[in-house]
């Protein structure tokens, strides 16, 4: 759907806002909205966009793409260090199968 919000005094709204503020328009919970897109128009004060919402959770992520769930969702951080990564990552090369599942950056392969 498109989305036209009026925010006098405001330069803009997160999408955290805007979900939170759809939610309670369309009785739903704010985890199942989508909102993307959104321009600000010259002088301020409004903005339009486009906003999703799906029946539940388990449908946003079969149909939404990868990279806009990255987005929504909380970031991981990453296990270990650089260097560690990148070793784990050369020794998974040398190994075929599913050994390449069970290798770990605190294991070690024959010490």
């Amino acid at each position: 759907m498109v989305v036209d919000i009026i925010h006098p005094g405001k330069a803009n709204l997160s999408k955290l806002e805007i979900k939170e503020k759809l939610a309670t328009m369309y009785k739903t919970t704010g985890d199942v909205v989508m909102p993307f897109g959104f321009k600000t128009d010259f002088g301020g004060g409004r903005s339009t966009g486009f906003a999703l919402i799906y029946d539940n959770f388990d449908a946003l992520k079969k149909i939404e793409m990868t990279y806009k769930l990255a987005r929504y969702e909380p970031k991981v951080d990453k296990k270990g260090g650089r260097r560690q990564r990148k070793e784990l990552k050369n020794r998974k090369k040398k190994v075929k199968g599913g050994k390449k599942t069970e290798m770990g950056s605190c294991k070690r392969n024959g010490a």
